[in-house]
């Protein structure tokens, strides 16, 4: 008789899974909804997922009716694009942009599981500055909301490089099938050029340092093309600061530096300046825009645009000022915290 071979237990790996590939409850948040629950109930983003920011305040400036025809410029996970749908009650459509082939791909089949079909959601993968081509196409709107920030999902997937935090790749496109990494692009300016980005994009304090420091490794042959190497390259650039300080110091510059790359690779200082200047042609008289921003340099552009535009009688009227989320809000997505919201009415002309 054979004797029967003995089959070693599976050696149990933890409850935890390591990488992030693994982590099938984040990859697939819309099968955990306790989980999902529980994460946010914490004040923290479940990983895979986007927390829609400001969706009242959002929907009482849109006003949207039954019928109407409405953009979503940047669709990311469609928290924001759901709701609009909503408003329309089964009449009208709304269209969605984004440039992210990755992340639109998994968002275009959440809404039409939600049943939001063709006759009432329809997407474009483009650029927002496109707004007039789509525009061209389909008619003008009756109301506009472009959302600024990066979506959570594109932050929490190590291999698109936009978080310090994790290792990744150090890539940090919307895109990441076009254009220039994060990583090529270092490789690829100086170091005044460098100092000149921080500066600007993200009015960095230490930039000269940081600037030093990267380029004196890169010079020695340390390859800068990962998040980590990065990071550190960044924490040896700041030895002067005190002791007590250090840490609060590093994370600030950490999300000063990445910002200042992210808005460089993408242009997006570019893309929001030719989105302002098409804005006013796709919208119908009466429509209603919303644009929510994440930074100062990108709340300048809106503000100073919407000023203009309104003085020149193109804007019936303007929010006076921002709109920030609650308190409440803040707490249970902190991500939301340095969010900005400005209005405008196009006029009936």
């Amino acid at each position: 008789m054979e004797e029967k071979q003995h089959k070693r237990r599976v050696h149990y790996s933890g409850k935890y899974p390591r990488k992030f590939e693994e982590k099938y409850k984040e990859r697939n948040p819309e099968k955990y909804a306790d989980t999902v629950a529980h994460v946010i109930s914490k004040g923290s983003t479940p990983a895979g997922m986007h927390i829609s920011i400001m969706v009242k305040e959002i929907l009482d400036v849109l006003n949207i009716q039954p019928g109407e025809q409405g953009l979503d410029c940047t669709l990311g996970y469609g928290g924001h694009t759901r709701k609009m749908l909503e408003q329309l009650q089964g009449e009208g459509c709304v269209y969605g942009l984004d440039v992210d082939p990755i992340e639109s791909r998994k968002t275009i089949e959440r809404l039409r599981n939600a049943g939001f079909g063709e006759e009432i959601f329809r997407f474009r993968l483009t650029n927002f500055a496109n707004i007039d081509q789509v525009a061209a196409e389909v008619g003008k709107f009756d109301f506009v909301l472009a959302d600024l920030g990066v979506s959570s999902m594109q932050i929490d997937d190590p291999s698109r490089g936009f978080s310090y935090k994790i290792d990744g790749p150090l890539d940090l496109r919307l895109d990441p099938e076009h254009g220039e990494s994060a990583a090529e692009r270092l490789h690829n300016i100086t170091r005044d050029e460098f100092v000149g980005m921080l500066v600007e994009n993200s009015d960095e304090p230490y930039a000269e340092e940081i600037a030093d420091k990267v380029f004196n490794l890169m010079k020695k042959g340390d390859p800068m093309d990962t998040t980590t190497a990065l990071r550190q390259a960044i924490e040896s650039a700041l030895w002067k600061v005190p002791k007590e300080e250090k840490d609060q110091a590093i994370k600030k510059s950490c999300a000063r530096v990445f910002q200042a790359l992210r808005i460089d690779v993408n242009s997006e200082f570019e893309v929001l300046y030719t989105f302002l200047e098409k804005l006013p042609n796709i919208l119908k008289p009466g429509a209603r825009v919303a644009i929510l921003t994440f930074h100062s340099g990108e709340d300048r552009l809106v503000k100073k645009s919407f000023k203009e535009l309104k003085k020149a009688g193109i804007y019936s009227d303007i929010s006076e000022d921002v709109t920030r989320p609650s308190a409440e809000e803040c707490r249970v997505n902190p991500r939301s915290k340095s969010t900005k919201m400005r209005w405008a009415i196009k006029g009936d002309t």
